[in-house]
């Protein structure tokens, strides 16, 4: 079951703080190892961990400004800066991919020859132990949470781990097996690899900072459960977003056109806290139409036509 609220910003900020730590170390191991086997591939995983470092600091500022409660001047919360902070992710990995792809096709066009092998595939090794285990802890947190800002670290950790095998496959075939040009090769696919994660990780912030609808899944789940309410029968004009670990929701609805506003309110109040207990961290906000009333402002145009 997901958490909100305090707990969520607890869980969130444990999160971002472990991976700050785990990139911190692994930095020093990465500076030491790219030094001593002059490996692109090592280069390109150093780059890596040290945009891992910077994003992770990133983060944790976004999750601790997205626990702030609403105040006066952001009546919505302060969900979606972790939208934001996604994004500066997206930025951070896709100049880091830019740069590592750049000297890795400088490399195999002029040629250059790696050292110390073993020490590279070492640490290589270690850095994807280490990376796992905050994979798994971050995955338990993305579950309790929710958080978009969290959950863009991991993609970013996950495709350490095809980084960091790549790095040992390259090491192996350059100096053990004699393969000249596979440290480039290995560092032009890691490029590549970074900025499909990139692409892949920017969808969901510029959701939400779009106001983008719910997907289609949770939008057909929250509208069964209004079917269970007979009051909700004229439910209409439905829309809903996300900012952070919120959700809104606002629709129209039919009620009778003898019920007083006290009345109305009276009945749906109830059913209101039963929705937002079914789906915890939601906002509701109803807006009562007599019944049989279209307020055609606003709709889009296949909502007319489905009106006539």
């Amino acid at each position: 079951m997901r958490v909100t609220g305090p707990e969520r910003a607890r869980l969130s900020t444990l999160a971002a703080l472990a991976s700050v730590g785990m990139a911190t170390l692994l930095l020093g191991a990465k500076v030491w190892a790219a030094i001593t086997t002059d490996s692109t591939a090592m280069l390109g995983s150093l780059a890596d961990t040290a945009l891992d470092l910077i994003a992770s600091l990133v983060t944790l500022a976004g999750v601790r400004i997205a626990a702030i409660p609403a105040d006066q001047d952001h009546r919505f919360g302060h969900g979606k800066a972790e939208a934001l902070v996604a994004l500066a992710q997206v930025v951070l990995i896709s100049i880091s991919a830019v740069g590592i792809g750049w000297r890795a096709a400088d490399r195999l066009l002029n040629g250059a020859e790696t050292a110390n092998a073993e020490l590279g595939v070492g640490v290589s090794v270690a850095a994807i132990a280490a990376t796992l285990l905050l994979l798994t802890y971050q995955r338990r947190v993305i579950a309790r949470t929710g958080s978009v800002a969290i959950r863009t670290d991991n993609l970013h950790y996950r495709s350490d781990l095809f980084l960091n095998g790549a790095v040992i496959v390259a090491l192996v075939l350059d100096q053990w097996l004699s393969i000249r040009g596979a440290d480039a090769v290995f560092g032009l696919a890691i490029a590549a690899w970074l900025l499909w994660g990139a692409w892949r990780a920017a969808g969901d912030s510029v959701d939400q900072l779009m106001d983008a609808e719910w997907p289609e899944e949770k939008r057909t789940a929250f509208l069964a459960a209004c079917a269970d309410y007979p009051e909700l029968n004229g439910i209409h004009d439905v829309r809903t977003r996300t900012s952070g670990a919120h959700d809104f929701v606002q629709f129209h609805v039919w009620v009778p056109e003898d019920w007083t506003v006290r009345e109305a309110h009276d009945r749906l109040d109830p059913i209101e806290e039963k929705l937002q207990a079914r789906f915890p961290g939601t906002e509701l906000l109803i807006h009562l139409d007599p019944e049989g009333h279209i307020d055609r402002e606003g709709m889009l145009p296949h909502e007319l036509t489905e009106r006539r």
